[in-house]
């Protein structure tokens, strides 16, 4: 059946050329972040789960998680934890299938408490955390919509849609880059930098100031004097970062909420304000492209925590962004692009109901020179949707 791939032409101002643009990123220690991360992990280790018991993956939902802030008293040197944070894991999961029981329950506890010991460190989980696993078992209807068949496309199990883009604008790539940098290379020579960190950036015109909130782990700062230096650190580095993808002025705020004088700073015993007043929940922060970006089209749906089969959430949102960044890689001409896919719950996920396909050509480019090519890897790419199943199983993709 031949795919209602509909593309066409943009008429409008080009991002980069826009006078304001926003842009936010939500690190990997942010309570809503944590929230994601947890979510992904438990649906990763119950496909995993499933597919080495039955040989294949079974309808699961953990899309549902909440991270509540516990109570903690931080100060320089190393403070203590005062109250766990509670993580509640909620969704639905298959508990038996051809009559043998599934540990479940057990799957998710372990994997939210790996997750969470890899993120934070620094947290002590047999006295700073709690979770509660209150799993439950998907609908019928829906569960009959996944049912496993050999060799069919898998069925939509909602009428949904995703969407995606492609380029990164310069503050988006900055962004991402800030974020990566810290997480695989500056922490490790500042242990002090705590995982929760918040990264917002502005764009007006050609100056760009990027507001940045980061806990600092308080075993590793002795005083405010070093807290200090770390602020600097901070702005140095990320100032440095950003250079490298602009020409544009940089301006980077760190900590703007701290009174040095009083000596009221972001100060953590855990890296994270999850550990006090500060909760989160699953899909209230980045989108699947890991950012949050009010200039450009975006789903409310969570990514993290859908099972990788059929839930048009997760799939569509990764798939539309794989396409966008296909089709701006292997096509000349593309100033910008945006990917919408929508389906109808029952259908092959492979068969959208329509795939919007919205390109805003290059000066000098029409749309009639590049739609064939557009075209091909849209289809292309929908014919093998089934291959993002595999990568978000293996954890090739990010889904926050």
């Amino acid at each position: 059946m031949k795919r209602n791939i509909q593309i066409e032409a943009l008429d409008q101002i080009p991002l980069e050329k826009q006078r304001i643009e926003l842009v936010e990123r939500k690190c990997l220690g942010h309570p809503d972040s944590l929230a994601d991360g947890i979510a992904e992990s438990i649906s990763q280790a119950l496909c995993k789960t499933y597919f080495e018991e039955f040989g294949v993956v079974l309808h699961h939902n953990t899309d549902q998680g909440e991270v509540v802030a516990g109570e903690s008293a931080p100060k320089f040197g190393g403070g203590r934890m005062i109250r766990p944070i509670y993580v509640l894991i909620d969704g639905r999961a298959t508990k038996q299938f051809n009559g043998i029981n599934i540990p479940a329950d057990a799957v998710a506890v372990e994997a939210a408490h790996k997750y969470i010991h890899k993120i934070l460190p620094e947290l002590n989980l047999n006295r700073e955390l709690m979770i509660d696993c209150r799993l439950g078992t998907g609908s019928t209807d829906l569960r009959d919509v996944f049912k496993p068949s050999q060799g069919k496309v898998p069925r939509s199990n909602d009428t949904s849609f995703g969407v995606g883009h492609a380029p990164f604008s310069e503050v988006e790539t900055i962004i991402r880059n800030s974020s990566d940098y810290i997480d695989t290379k500056l922490r490790k020579k500042y242990p002090a930098i705590g995982q929760d960190i918040k990264i917002m950036g502005l764009r007006d015109g050609n100056t760009i100031t990027l507001t940045v909130a980061c806990a600092i782990v308080d075993r590793y700062c002795k005083d405010i004097r070093e807290y200090s230096e770390y602020m600097g650190i901070l702005n140095e580095e990320i100032t440095a970062i950003a250079k490298k993808s602009t020409k544009r002025n940089v301006f980077v705020h760190v900590n703007t909420a701290d009174d040095i004088k009083q000596k009221s700073v972001f100060l953590t015993v855990t890296g994270t304000s999850a550990e006090m007043g500060d909760d989160g929940s699953v899909g209230r922060g980045n989108r699947c492209n890991g950012l949050i970006t009010p200039n450009r089209p975006m789903s409310m749906e969570a990514t993290s925590g859908k099972n990788p089969i059929n839930h048009i959430g997760k799939i569509y949102n990764l798939l539309s962004t794989q396409i966008a960044r296909e089709c701006v890689t292997r096509v000349d001409g593309i100033e910008e692009m945006y990917v919408r896919l929508l389906s109808q719950i029952g259908k092959p996920i492979d068969q959208p109901l329509v795939a919007s396909v919205q390109v805003l050509p290059r000066c000098g480019v029409k749309l009639k020179d590049i739609n064939a090519d557009i075209q091909e890897i849209v289809d292309y790419q929908l014919a093998n949707v089934t291959s993002i199943t595999e990568k978000v199983i293996e954890g090739k993709l990010k889904t926050f």
